[in-house]
């Protein structure tokens, strides 16, 4: 088994804020510039970037956690599907994302890690940036 990825990242929006944004398809989009597919209920069915990574949601309370069943398009069929943890917690003026992501192929491992920053935290602080102008 793989190590678990653990990031905490900063940003100049309120935890709730964050929150809406990662559960609101609309808003998840045009963050990360592809289709998404997202709901808070148990089960509920989760894709991003067109389907290239899928899953369900399996706990949801509203502006605090998430808790999604997830794995990537190009995963073997033999992998596991990995548990994505989002904790949103208010720091002061500005909202932080605890992130634990276990279970995460070693073949992927390294891309997973690199791609949270890549492809969510800093697309969502330019489109934070945006909306505040």
């Amino acid at each position: 088994m793989s190590k678990a990825i653990e990031q905490s990242v900063h940003f100049a929006a309120p935890a709730k804020e964050l929150d809406d944004i990662y559960m609101d398809p609309r808003r998840h989009a045009a963050v990360t510039g592809g289709k998404v597919v997202i709901s808070a209920k148990s089960g509920g069915k989760f894709s991003a970037f067109d389907g290239m990574l899928s899953g369900s949601t399996l706990l949801s309370v509203p502006g605090k956690l998430v808790v999604q069943r997830w794995r990537g398009g190009h995963w073997k069929k033999t992998d596991l599907d990995s548990v994505l943890i989002l904790s949103f917690v208010q720091d002061g003026k500005r909202g932080r994302i605890d992130l634990v992501h276990v279970n995460v192929p070693q073949h992927d491992h390294e891309g997973v890690t690199q791609g949270w920053e890549k492809y969510y935290w800093t697309p969502l602080r330019a489109y934070l940036a945006k909306s505040k102008k």
